[in-house]
């Protein structure tokens, strides 16, 4: 008997099918669950599972709840999110209501198509459930539109061209999803400069507070892990908000914020403030501070002096 809390892993679309009861796909590589034909109960979905296959989910209407880690996320207003293969989903509740649909894709659907390797592009297949994208009205019928072009395709019978039709359906999906996501750091941008603040925070006390010095620079992983977002997600809010990545924006902080300082007030040695600050090497720690300053640490302590 299988333990309740063990993850499932589906290999394959056939496999979840057959284990939710559903049809069989009409395609071995791709399916849509269409939510006004095919019943999604709770009970399908009460336990964490992984998908060796990428899932796009559209929810139209209130209904779906979703858990990452120990909070619920409600979709009350409608929304998109995405996973890509390998990736764990902890919990969904799906009230019977619930419009939208769920479009499964493995693969090996999209070999020898230039989708196969854009398709790890798109960033939000890697973005947690709590960054899911949030539509607008219009937004809202166009996303459903492609769901039901793609529907009905797979309704058709099989030709040659079948599948590139499809693919050039689901990449106008992505790339739509991509737009919207731009427009949505627009609009949580006070959201996101909150979540800036507190990034630069944790920055400052991480520099101050000598953990730098005995952990070394802080990572990408670390600073998404304190914020609780992805580190996807994290690199794009940066780069929407500063046109800079995380690393970037780790390595401006600490030389405008620490380094500087360091050097101005105190008669460290340039060896002794890199170790400070969580470089191995004074070398490493001359050679950024150079690249962002076009001086050195002592020309720059030089020229303020």
């Amino acid at each position: 008997m299988e333990q309740p809390n063990k993850i499932r892993v589906f290999h394959s679309i056939s496999e979840m099918h057959r284990i939710f009861a559903l049809p069989q796909p009409l395609h071995p590589l791709i399916s849509m669950l269409d939510y006004s034909k095919t019943q999604i109960t709770p009970q399908m979905l009460a336990h964490p599972f992984v998908m060796d296959f990428y899932n796009i989910t559209y929810n139209e209407s209130a209904g779906c709840r979703m858990r990452y880690g120990q909070t619920t996320y409600d979709f009350a207003e409608g929304g998109m999110f995405f996973t890509s293969p390998g990736q764990p989903l902890l919990a969904i509740e799906s009230a019977e209501s619930s419009l939208g649909f769920t479009l499964l894709i493995h693969p090996d659907f999209l070999r020898n198509y230039a989708l196969d390797t854009k398709i790890k592009r798109y960033a939000f297949f890697s973005y947690s459930v709590n960054e899911s994208l949030h539509l607008a009205g219009k937004e809202n019928k166009i996303i459903s539109t492609i769901g039901k072009n793609i529907d009905e395709e797979l309704q058709t019978s099989i030709d040659d061209i079948t599948q590139d039709v499809l693919i050039s359906q689901i990449e106008l999906l992505l790339n739509y999803s991509q737009r919207y996501y731009k427009r949505q750091f627009i609009t949580r941008k006070p959201l996101n400069n909150a979540l800036l603040e507190k990034l630069d925070t944790i920055l400052d006390n991480y520099f101050n507070d000598k953990t730098a010095l005995m952990n070394g620079l802080p990572t990408v992983q670390f600073l998404s892990d304190q914020l609780n977002i992805s580190p996807k997600y994290l690199g794009d809010m940066l780069r929407s908000l500063t046109g800079h990545n995380t690393q970037q924006h780790i390595h401006i902080r600490l030389i405008e914020k620490k380094a500087k300082e360091v050097l101005t007030i105190s008669n460290l040695t340039v060896g002794e403030i890199a170790f400070q600050l969580g470089f191995e090497h004074p070398q490493s720690f001359s050679k950024l501070f150079k690249s962002k300053t076009n001086l050195s640490p002592l020309e720059f302590r030089a020229s303020y002096n």
